[in-house]
């Protein structure tokens, strides 16, 4: 059976639905600690540590003779690009005049890769310079419209203090597809806001708990904030799986 890969990928949600189908998948990541392997349903995702910035891994993943590849998500870092930092871009430009540039590099260079492999893909990413800076993304979503897909009796494996079950909260996302992706149906769930009081007129008050729960730069935040949305990922395997079984 071919193989599924994703890039950028900590926690591995984007691939246990391909698993528990059987697939032998592999999560490509530089906070991996050392490769390491679990079983999913019939499946397995290896998690290997991997430096994507280096050209070297990036052609050794695109060699199509040791590669079956069937299906692509990336996951590149956004905190040069995402909106929510903007107001940190002038400093960093002042240091890096081409930090967002290689912010950049690293999300079309996943592009690049799943178009060598000839596979359905998907890059994600939050709102943000991307659009500018690259294309305007082909699809957006936000977590609780494929909440439908997880059970009512959910709870999330492993961030359960902050990420509602079902995904029930907003983080609205763009994906930048290509190769074949099916954006799957929606499902949704009612959403959870958590009430915040702010002493800035002209704030919002009413925030996804999952902003709320979380906060500053630690490692910790940043997966939590871009762990991949369990019934989104259910939901693209089940859309994609036709096309790439026949």
């Amino acid at each position: 059976m071919p193989i599924v890969i994703s890039l950028y990928d900590y926690t591995g949600n984007a691939l246990r639905p391909w698993a528990e189908l059987g697939f032998r998948c592999y999560a490509f990541d530089i906070q991996h600690s050392a490769n390491s392997k679990v079983y999913a349903g019939e499946g397995e995702i290896n998690f290997i540590k991997a430096d994507l910035s280096s050209n070297d891994v990036m052609l050794e993943i695109a060699d199509t003779d040791v590669w079956n590849v069937a299906f692509l998500s990336a996951f590149p870092p956004c905190t040069d690009l995402s909106s929510a930092g903007a107001r940190w871009w002038k400093s960093k430009s002042d240091i890096d005049p081409r930090f967002q540039d290689k912010a950049v590099s690293a999300v079309t260079s996943a592009a690049s890769l799943a178009q060598t492999l000839g596979c359905p893909y998907y890059v994600e990413n939050p709102i943000g310079a991307l659009s500018r800076l690259w294309r305007k993304p082909d699809h957006m979503f936000d977590p609780y419209e494929y909440g439908g897909y997880l059970s009512e009796d959910d709870a999330h494996p492993t961030y359960p203090d902050v990420i509602p079950p079902r995904d029930a909260y907003r983080k609205r996302t763009c994906l930048w597809t290509g190769g074949g992706f099916v954006m799957p149906e929606k499902q949704p769930v009612n959403y959870i806001n958590v009430k915040v009081n702010r002493a800035e007129k002209g704030k919002g008050e009413n925030y996804s708990p999952v902003h709320v729960r979380t906060g500053g730069k630690s490692e910790r935040t940043k997966n939590i904030r871009s762990a991949t949305p369990r019934g989104f990922a259910i939901a693209v395997c089940q859309s994609n799986l036709e096309r790439i079984l026949k």
